[in-house]
């Protein structure tokens, strides 16, 4: 039976309070920081990216950074296979440390006749990424902050915007923006639901009690900056906006007067029916 919403957040914020690592609450459903552990689902996300964005042939010799790779380094050793280079920025080290879960993965990828690092006496995941010639960051703003201007060519996110905090969100895009190289591209997924129900019931709280340490910090919250303003965010950054597959509910999953008065704004009804959208930015800044 699925909880309701109430119930999921009360559990998160005790949970998440309690002394355990993060390891121990993936391990029994509790959080969960993504599915890139999943070798099928690692390589579905990442050629989806590279192929929307006709990146397919253009990957050898390049330096790919994934925002947010979650509970997986499976992006090294995809971009290893392609020839690329990865960078993976993470705001925690959530990843896998038995080195056997990227043997099916490897497996894989040596089925497609694509070439794979030999991780066999590989004792540990810096190992992993030394043999990739990849590079794993935890530290999230602080992070992209470090990567030298104009040294990147590709950028992607798998339900991973929605995720960063509001007052981080703008100094993210702006960094993202910097560390491009011209022409570079962005490949994003956002999920503007909320992570409790898959519906809007994040919409229900104040801007004050959500951005709160207290919730932010509880294991379910998401930015709830919708679908135009995030528009507006990377226009005035500077990017080429190229939008996709957008995915919307028929009528509000909520019923309106549940909604915080901060989104009750007749000029907002139609963004909150978007549930999902996929986005392609092209750095058009000047050589």
């Amino acid at each position: 039976m699925t909880l309701p919403w109430q119930a999921k957040i009360i559990a998160k914020i005790i949970l998440t309070r309690l002394p355990f690592q993060y390891s121990f609450w993936k391990k029994i459903g509790i959080f969960n920081h993504g599915s890139m552990d999943d070798s099928d689902y690692a390589i579905n996300v990442f050629n989806k990216h590279i192929k929307k964005t006709n990146m397919v042939s253009k990957l050898k010799g390049k330096v790919v950074l994934e925002l947010g790779p979650g509970d997986s380094i499976a992006t090294a050793l995809l971009c290893y296979a392609n020839g690329c280079r990865a960078i993976l920025v993470d705001s925690g080290n959530y990843v896998k440390k038995e080195i056997g879960s990227y043997t099916t993965l490897i497996k894989k990828l040596k089925i497609a006749g694509l070439p794979v690092p030999d991780i066999s006496k590989s004792k540990n995941i810096d190992d992993i990424l030394e043999r990739c010639n990849a590079k794993y960051y935890t530290n999230g703003l602080q992070d992209l902050k470090k990567i030298d201007s104009s040294s990147v060519d590709f950028i992607f996110s798998q339900a991973v915007l929605e995720h960063i905090r509001k007052k981080e969100f703008v100094d993210n895009i702006i960094e993202t923006k910097r560390i491009l190289k011209p022409n570079g591209i962005c490949s994003h997924e956002i999920d503007l639901r909320d992570h409790l129900n898959e519906s809007l019931n994040n919409l229900r709280f104040s801007e004050k009690l959500w951005e709160s340490n207290f919730f932010a910090k509880s294991g379910f919250y998401t930015n709830r900056i919708q679908f135009k303003q995030m528009i507006s965010i990377f226009e005035k950054q500077g990017f080429d906006v190229n939008l996709l597959n957008i995915k919307k509910w028929n009528k509000l999953p909520i019923n309106e007067n549940s909604l915080d008065t901060l989104f009750v704004n007749i000029e907002l009804e139609e963004d909150l029916l978007v549930k999902v959208f996929e986005v392609y930015l092209t750095n058009k800044k000047e050589i």
